[in-house]
């Protein structure tokens, strides 16, 4: 069997000269198909016969050869590709969502590009000034609070934008998620069903568990249970910041009944170090947590917490953008998903 070069010099095919490199008019010539034959097996293979289909493909195999997709973009006006800003991959509480984005836009023949934006403002806003020029398919944001300066050059570029993990009725273009106010009043009322009424909060300091802090405080003073004792640890949260902010917590309030938690790592490291300061949960001080993690069923106690659909978050935010950049009515761009409080041992 003759070598992809071998076929290429009998076809009197050479890779374009400067360049060294395999051309689409290469793999055509070693297919023995067209050069248009080998875009449209590459762009819409399903307009392409599954015989021709397989001869391209093995052609590319055979030759190495690597799509233009900056060219192909400019041909199409589409980049196939989809950028996500998440504050942190060091946490677990996004990845579902991830996952879910990038295996939905797989599915369509879209890749993800995923930045981390940090807890910041100055980040997001350089990261959208590299990702607008660069025209993806579409952008996914974690949350609605934006630069004003970010925010405008996102309206002006014309790229479907889908806001994330929050809820607003007046996102920039289409959002899914959830309202953190309304999950912290929720844990509040959960709480106070539940018999406690001298509760503490250990949350990191971004602002949507801002947002879930004010539900539940606002909740609580409602009920007639006012300042409420917060430690506030920096975000991204850890183990260590659980550990830490309960014994600051427990020096200060040891009248405390109740931690909720701003993150399931934050409520493991509470339960870690009350364990280890000889306390038991629930009956000396229950803990409760958010995101509903992996790990948080597992604990001991296990965790009680809230859930959040980060799978149905991440497909919706790819239909979004697919409906867009195809033609297609998105239908209501605020969707609403909701959560759920998970009830366990801890609380």
């Amino acid at each position: 069997m003759k070598s992809p070069s071998e076929a290429l010099r009998k076809n009197k095919r050479a890779p374009r000269p400067g360049t060294g490199g395999i051309t689409l008019s290469d793999v055509a010539s070693l297919a023995g198909v067209s050069a248009i034959t080998v875009s449209r097996a590459l762009n819409t293979p399903a307009a392409v016969s599954p015989e021709t289909l397989e001869r391209v493909r093995s052609a590319i195999s055979r030759s190495g050869y690597v799509p233009n997709l900056i060219a192909g973009g400019l041909a199409s006006n589409r980049s196939r590709l989809v950028a996500a800003l998440v504050p942190t991959i060091a946490g677990p509480v996004f990845l579902e969502t991830i996952q879910a984005l990038t295996d939905a836009l797989a599915e369509a023949g879209c890749q993800l590009i995923l930045g981390q934006s940090g807890y910041g403002g100055a980040r997001e806003d350089a990261l959208i000034d590299a990702i607008v020029g660069r025209r993806p398919d579409g952008i996914v944001l974690t949350g609605i609070m934006h630069s004003p300066e970010g925010r405008k050059r996102l309206l002006a570029s014309g790229i479907p934008i889908v806001e994330t993990w929050d809820i607003t009725p007046t996102p920039i273009d289409m959002i899914v998620g959830f309202s953190q106010e309304k999950a912290g009043a929720e844990v509040a009322d959960y709480l106070y069903r539940k018999g406690y009424r001298k509760p503490a909060l250990i949350t990191a300091d971004d602002q949507r568990a801002m947002l879930r802090r004010s539900g539940f405080e606002q909740r609580f003073a409602a009920l007639g249970v006012p300042a409420i004792p917060a430690c506030m640890v920096p975000a991204p949260s850890s183990l260590a910041n659980g550990r830490s902010g309960f014994a600051q917590l427990w020096a200060e309030h040891p009248e405390t009944d109740v931690v909720f938690c701003g993150s399931d790592v934050i409520a493991q490291g509470v339960v870690t170090e009350m364990q280890a300061m000889g306390m038991a949960v629930p009956q000396d001080v229950a803990v409760m947590g958010f995101g509903d993690m992996p790990f948080a069923a597992h604990t001991h106690p296990a965790l009680s917490t809230v859930r959040i659909d980060g799978t149905s978050i991440g497909r919706q935010a790819a239909r979004f953008i697919l409906d867009r950049v195809e033609g297609r009515d998105p239908g209501p761009k605020v969707r609403d998903l909701g959560f759920s409080i998970v009830e366990r041992a801890s609380a």
